[in-house]
């Protein structure tokens, strides 16, 4: 099991379900066919900055590192493109690998995953209806 993945689960878990225990958290962990000690798990939960509130463990929010998605989009977007489930987004030159980041911190469910180049991002949707929604939203951001 890799580490980075079972943070990742441990992140999904606090997020859709109240999860106010170490022992609650490995139960769904295991549940999930993800075997960790107590030990690794409090290692885990120190490494995401994790604090338990009242309403179960949640993650400190972190400052976005660099400008808001807005921002760049505004500053350096030229235009959008779809392909059934992608998303093919044009940027200034130098600026896509930024975009791509900040769509990324955005966490948006619709969006699957980013890769980019100098001047485009390929944003992955599930599917073909959704890669549309992505493509209005992201064009919204497009100076007329």
């Amino acid at each position: 099991m890799n580490k980075a993945y079972r943070q990742d689960l441990i992140l999904r878990l606090i997020r859709k379900a109240r999860v106010r225990t170490q022992e609650q958290l490995l139960r769904e962990l295991k549940a999930m066919g993800v075997e960790a000690t107590q030990v690794t798990l409090s290692r885990d939960i120190r490494e995401l900055g994790l604090v338990k509130t009242p309403d179960g463990y949640a993650q400190v929010s972190r400052v976005a590192p660099g400008p808001s998605l807005a921002t760049i989009a505004a500053e350096a977007m030229t235009g959008a493109r779809t392909a059934q489930n992608l998303v093919v987004v044009k940027t200034l030159p130098g600026h896509a690998s930024s975009l791509a980041s900040a769509i990324d911190h955005e966490e948006w469910p619709e969006v699957v995953g980013t890769i980019a180049g100098d001047d485009t991002v390929l944003v992955i949707a599930p599917d073909t209806p959704t890669a549309v929604r992505l493509h209005n939203k992201f064009m919204e951001y497009v100076a007329v």
